[in-house]
């Protein structure tokens, strides 16, 4: 049996290639600091977004063979880390059709998958939805 959806005050809609614009950026301090004002932020991925949180991430990018001595987070050890500070505040999903159809099926512990025909119950549980990227 599915989980209800939480009411939020914000749904962030993610679509679309997340590295080549600005995109994962934006979203992810949009909704650090709708956490640090206190609402209640729900994000979900569809496309190449559902990338973003693939457990095959691991927690750190590739190392960059310029700069061997510095180490970058990956996005799915952001999001995790974003979660873990807000638990009650934060909901992350993917959808799950678009995940399994970019090998992505496998994710990080802390989102869940939905189906793409509950992202109306989504949008209605929500005060505001914003759509960042194209599909």
């Amino acid at each position: 049996m599915p989980r209800p959806v939480p009411r939020t005050d914000v749904l962030l809609n993610l679509f679309g290639t997340p590295h080549q614009t600005d995109l994962v950026t934006s979203a992810l301090r949009l909704a650090s600091a709708l956490l640090r004002r206190g609402a209640r932020v729900q994000i979900w991925t569809c496309g190449d977004a559902t990338r973003l949180t693939g457990a095959a991430l691991g927690d750190t990018k590739p190392r960059d063979y310029t700069d061997l001595g510095r180490e970058h987070p990956s996005t799915a050890r952001v999001v995790r880390e974003l979660i873990e500070d807000h638990p009650d505040r934060l909901y992350w999903y993917v959808c799950r059709f678009c995940a399994e159809e970019r090998g992505a099926a496998d994710q990080i512990p802390q989102v869940r998958t939905r189906a793409p025909f509950v992202f109306a119950e989504h949008v209605n549980a929500a005060d505001k939805s914003l759509l960042m990227g194209v599909c």
